[in-house]
């Protein structure tokens, strides 16, 4: 877009800035990649208005005849950073447990724990580590399913 690659490299390192500041906003109406892609060109008319930079190419135009527009490929669902999304959903929803619920997730889901292993390492029942396994997960369900609610709000 702005036909100099020193100012291509200022502005992808704007554009990274912007996105770690604003990834909080996503809501997830549309695939992460339009997000960025409405983000990298806010940010390149901003730095072209405040340095009056040369005239930008479209992302819309191909670069060539035998090239296909960067929009095309822009806008389309990018499963790799929907999964990314999904294990930073479930990362805050493990960390909103309580202490003991995360550590009997921990034990179970994430180090393979069986629930006699964990009532022994806890000094707990085998139907203690069951049960709070249970409730933990019902809670994350309703953590999740209450961001995911907000964030199509």
């Amino acid at each position: 877009m702005t036909r100099d690659v020193s100012e291509a490299e200022d502005l992808t390192q704007e554009v990274f800035l912007q996105v770690f500041h604003k990834v909080g906003t996503f809501r997830g109406d549309s695939a992460f990649s339009s997000w960025l892609y409405r983000v990298t060109v806010n940010t390149a008319l901003m730095m072209r208005r405040r340095h009056k930079l040369s005239p930008m190419l479209s992302l819309d135009a191909p670069v060539s005849s035998d090239s296909p527009s960067l929009h095309h490929n822009l806008s389309q669902r990018d499963l790799h950073l929907s999964g990314a999304i999904d294990r930073i959903s479930l990362y805050r929803a493990i960390q909103a447990l309580p202490s003991g619920y995360r550590k009997i997730v921990g034990l179970h889901e994430f180090h393979g724990y069986r629930h006699r292993e964990i009532a022994e390492l806890l000094h707990c029942s085998i139907e203690t580590s069951k049960s709070q396994l249970r409730r933990a997960k019902l809670k994350m369900r309703g953590l999740l399913f209450s961001s995911a609610d907000t964030q199509h709000l």
